[in-house]
């Protein structure tokens, strides 16, 4: 729930415009320290996307999702504004609840924030409210909604009469913290109510924090009380009423005359009847495929769709409650609080409900206006009674092999592969308490076996994430979720892991990438009990240095290493920020997560070198590959320190080839930081962060206070300034684009501009009257040809034109970025009138091989040093020195350090990377000559594929 404290509110605040009403926000959460500065930039971006607008005169600006990095701690402050903003959607302001969010907690507390939507009225409380206890009782004043889900079922409970019945579902719902112990009491003192139809109930107002609704059928198919039949029983926590809409529900079960079907229904279908789904209900099973759930946004797009249908449409969450609410009420859809992978379940009746239902389903996979990827199903499930797989191909030997970068450092050792266990056991059982004593007695063995690691853990990060290991086995809704399993026929084993893989994979679906990697921690617990149920235990690690192989590596397994003796982690699965790569970080072990199933057919004592900065082994290096892995991880250290120490000499080669070395920026205020760390100027400015932070594109006056900021830092060094980028996977709200099937290929870079090139003069405008007396380089991006250049360059001239001389830069020039193919094709048609070129090889690499960047399986083939991007750099560089015009690479192939002298050799003359990579890259130049670049630059032109490029090269 919202609470909000005096100090969390401030009163009287008076803004000009929304903006500066949103400066203070970010000047409120950074007084109570739960922000850094930076995150001003992150609200203003999050305003630009859409309205944080809610509703009934409340804001609720956050940052993005970039913005995260900034927060401190998570938190809110609310800013009263008596006389009101303007807010850029026309809305009327007059309370911000600025928001400090590290993941998606805004989310919770805009569902604890639609309650106030629904009153009227509370638009002018809040202007006239003259103390903080008056806001926070607006804003905080929680509604009791009713609860009815999987929580609050019980199936085939045995039980011996319908009083035993009611204990049960009393005893469930304090479980889910609906009562307290004397609501229990209360129930126990009451005989249940026949309510007909083999229906009976039980209820109370005593002790009820949250009016809900228990439900229980028992095991005992025949059971019989006072000669009335027990098909189920309905424990009811009353209070005021709150809980009518449950008897409701009750009430429309017993008119459908369903009761005599509820013995055979498990949970799901016991909560569809509950629903009021019955045989005349149509119903569609839908899944949310938002990165953020079903947020303000998507959620006022379903509700319109819901509205244009003919007929009602109701929707509920299929694993929450059993309440559908109307798809037509924006405040009913946002507090489902339907998160990413959650599936969604629509419900109507009549003749034209076949045809709304698929409307409305087909929105929602579209994506509600937001742009979604669909799911494969989620990982695969692992297979808890199957040895790994006979036919699983090796590793190639003396081969680097690419995975996940999770833990920096080097390692060279033998390695130690730990299977996944083999769990045998049987599916079903007789007898149902045999096997609960059995799951309980595995609890408290595994609850030991925590508090033993807990005890040695080598280090607080290990103990407090095993300590959390402990919680989960306390877990409530686990351990219930394993016993209704149990008492429907399954094994204590197999009961136990069915819970464990749905709560996981549940885990792995939620938006939040470092939520769902903790499914990892759920596995991990999940496979302790199974271990003590199946009797299984752990092989015993060799006594000499090793690199650990696992399919995952949970908490406590890391408690069980000797730090002494494992040199390195490397994992079939997991990302960067699984808790694996977070403890492998804290114990500062190199690791390399998300390698794969290929790894877990290695041979145990086998030699491994493991990069953890790069993210890749090799398995059976050759002798002469080990010998260089062994001499760069003794002089990696020293190489970093040297490298700052000398971080403003000049950047050339070690016989004084001269090339730059300029920083990549996102945004203007880190132009100093780039200078502190010897940049040699700005290789490349995203503008876009500017137009993205308003609602609407910048004046002229914005841009050049910003540009000017930049240009000053720089202190006379050059400034290439790339004009807006946007379209493709950087959408601005207030400059729309048609849907496009692969908006990639579609409407971005120069051509999006060009649909309005008032927008784009007045950026060019900006930049030439920013760039005064300073050297400014404009250049273009997503270039294809001459022709697309010239429709600039004809405004360009223009500007020059018409701008006194005294009044912009004179020391400027005008060029394009090469990043399709078509560009470096035709570069010499280009060079005849651009001024310079600069290669993005991250979108070139992407373009000219047809691999996303970020697809999950291709992003590791997406690599800049294949040779038909080296080609193309080849013929852009001889195309631009023929016209005595300069090449730079402002990709991340710029900084990787086996591509740099490729790229000198190429011709290039200018790398552009970002800050904190400046100075190893200066320290990479000194290390060879410009003979030797292009010698290594023809090497690689040699090679078939990158990896041969970087196996010839590491072979030099």
């Amino acid at each position: 729930m919202l609470t909000l404290g005096h100090d969390d509110i401030l009163l009287g605040r008076h803004a000009d415009s929304w903006q500066t009403a949103l400066d203070s926000a970010a000047e409120a959460l950074v007084e109570a320290g739960l922000v850094e500065a930076e995150y001003r930039d992150g609200l203003h971006a999050r305003e630009a996307q859409s309205s944080t607008f809610l509703g009934n005169a409340i804001a609720i600006p956050h940052g993005t999702q970039e913005s995260r990095q900034y927060v401190k701690h998570t938190g809110v402050r609310v800013l009263q504004f008596p006389q009101g903003i303007e807010w850029h959607d026309g809305q009327r302001v007059h309370a911000l609840v600025a928001i400090a969010a590290q993941n998606d907690e805004h989310l919770d507390i805009l569902r604890q924030l639609t309650h106030v939507l629904d009153r009227e009225g509370v638009s002018e409380l809040l202007a006239n409210a003259t103390s903080a206890a008056d806001v926070a009782r607006l804003l905080s004043k929680p509604t009791l909604t009713p609860r009815l889900d999987t929580d609050t079922l019980c199936v085939n409970f045995p039980a011996r009469d319908p009083q035993e019945l009611a204990l049960a579902a009393a005893a469930r719902l304090r479980q889910s913290g609906c009562v307290d112990n004397s609501f229990i009491s209360a129930v126990a003192t009451v005989e249940p109510t026949w309510l007909g139809k083999g229906l009976w109930l039980a209820s109370s107002s005593q002790g009820v924090n949250q009016p809900a609704l228990g439900v229980v059928t028992p095991a005992d198919h025949s059971l019989e009380s006072a000669g009335y039949p027990v098909h189920a029983l309905f424990c009811l926590a009353a209070h005021g009423d709150a809980h009518r809409p449950l008897l409701e529900q009750l009430m429309a079960l017993l008119d459908s005359g369903a009761s005599d079907t509820l013995l055979s229904r498990n949970s799901d279908q016991l909560l569809a009847l509950l629903a009021g789904e019955t045989a005349s209900t149509q119903t569609r099973r839908v899944r949310i495929l938002n990165p953020h759930g079903l947020h303000a946004r998507p959620a006022k797009q379903l509700v319109q769709a819901a509205r244009a249908q003919a007929i009602a449409i109701n929707v509920r969450l299929e694993e929450g409650s059993a309440t559908p609410v109307s798809a037509a009420s924006l405040t009913k859809v946002i507090g489902l609080g339907a998160r990413r992978g959650q599936w969604l379940v629509l419900s109507a009746e009549g003749e034209q409900a076949d045809h709304a239902l698929n409307t409305l389903a087909d929105a929602i996979e579209s994506g509600l206006g937001e742009k979604v990827t669909p799911f494969d199903g989620g990982r695969d499930s692992e297979q808890m009674n199957t040895a790994p797989k006979a036919d699983m191909v090796p590793l190639s030997a003396d081969t680097p092999h690419t995975g996940v970068a999770a833990s920096p450092g080097l390692a060279i050792a033998p390695v130690f592969v730990v299977r996944p266990l083999t769990f045998d056991y049987s599916q079903h059982a007789e007898d149902a308490e045999h096997e609960l004593c059995r799951l309980r007695a595995a609890l408290k063995e595994g609850a030991t076996q925590l508090q033993a690691l807990v005890r040695n853990a080598p280090g607080s990060e290990v103990a407090d994430i095993l300590s959390m290991h402990e919680e989960m086995l306390d877990d409530p809704e686990l351990y219930h979720a394993a016993s209704d399993a149990i008492r429907e026929g399954r094994s204590a084993e197999a009961g136990w892991w069915e819970a464990i893989e749905t709560a996981a994979h549940a885990q792995e679906m939620l938006a939040d990438r470092l939520l769902a990697e903790r499914a990892a921690d759920l596995r991990d617990v999940g496979r302790r009990v199974l271990g003590v149920l199946c009797d299984v235990s752990l092989p015993e690690p060799p006594d000499h240095p090793y690199i650990l192989v696992m399919d995952d590596i949970g908490p406590s397994d890391v408690a069980r290493l000797d730090t002494s003796r494992v040199r390195g982690l490397l994992t079939v699965r997991g990302g960067a920020t699984a808790h694996s790569a977070i403890l492998a970080r804290a114990l500062g072990i190199p690791a390399v997560v998300g390698a794969g199933q290929a790894v877990m057919a290695l041979n145990n004592a086998s030699m491994m070198i493991l990069d953890g900065e790069r993210g890749r082994v090799t398995f059976n290096p050759s002798e002469e590959r080990l010998q260089r892995a062994e001499k760069q991880l003794s002089e990696l250290q020293q190489r970093e320190a040297d490298a700052w120490e000398t971080r403003f000499d000049i950047a050339q080669t070690r016989d004084g080839h001269r090339i730059e070395v300029a920083a990549n920026l996102g945004n203007t205020a880190h132009a100093a930081d780039a200078v502190e760390r010897g940049a040699e100027g700005v290789g490349l400015l995203r503008t876009e962060f500017l137009f993205m932070a308003h609602a609407s594109a910048p004046d002229l006056a914005t841009q050049i206070g910003e540009y000017r900021q930049a240009i000053e830092a720089l202190d006379g060094r050059p400034l290439v300034a790339r004009t807006l980028d946007v379209g493709g996977d950087k959408p601005l709200p207030y400059w729309p684009v048609p849907q496009e099937d692969n908006p990639f290929l579609g409407l971005r870079g120069i051509r999006l501009a060009l649909t309005q090139p008032d927008v784009l003069e007045t950026q060019l405008r900006a930049l030439l009257m920013a760039g005064k007396d300073s050297p400014l380089r404009i250049m273009l991006p997503m270039v294809k040809d001459i022709a697309e250049f010239r429709a600039v360059k004809a405004i360009y001239d223009r500007l020059m034109q018409e701008i006194p001389s005294s009044e912009r830069a004179t020391d400027v020039q005008l060029g394009v970025m090469i990043e399709v193919p078509s560009s470096a094709l035709l570069a010499p048609s280009l060079a005849a009138e651009v001024d310079f070129f600069s290669v993005g090889t991250n979108d070139l690499t992407q373009y000219t091989l047809a691999i996303d960047r970020g697809h999950p399986e291709l992003s590791a083939q997406a690599d800049g040093l294949h040779p038909a991007v080296l080609r193309l750099i080849q013929m852009t560089v001889a195309a631009a020195h023929s016209q005595g015009k300069w090449v730079g690479v402002c990709g991340e192939l710029a900084s990787d350090a086996v591509a740099i002298p490729v790229l000198v050799g190429l011709g290039v003359d200018e790398l552009s990377v970002s800050a904190r990579q400046i100075p190893l890259v200066k320290a990479r130049l000194r290390e060879f000559d410009l003979a030797e670049a292009q010698a290594s630059a023809q090497l690689a032109l040699s090679q078939a594929t990158s990896d041969e490029v970087r196996d010839a090269l590491e072979a030099r």
